[in-house]
């Protein structure tokens, strides 16, 4: 189950329970952290990508 398959329904639960554990002061942190965390993982995700690219486009050379 990915996160694309929870909806809107089920994002506005999550939302409302981080607002009633963290409160709303330190909302704009929070999302500014998760931010800056997915934004990283894309970055070390297509990173990795094009490193499998590569060596894959070696072996084609190779042969």
């Amino acid at each position: 189950m990915g996160i694309s398959q929870i909806g809107v329904p089920g994002l506005i639960i999550i939302l409302v329970i981080v607002l009633i554990i963290f409160g709303p002061k330190k909302l704009p942190e929070i999302g500014g952290a998760m931010g800056k965390t997915l934004s990283e993982f894309k970055k070390s995700t297509r990173e990795i990508m094009d490193d499998g690219d590569a060596v894959k486009q070696e072996d084609k050379k190779e042969i």
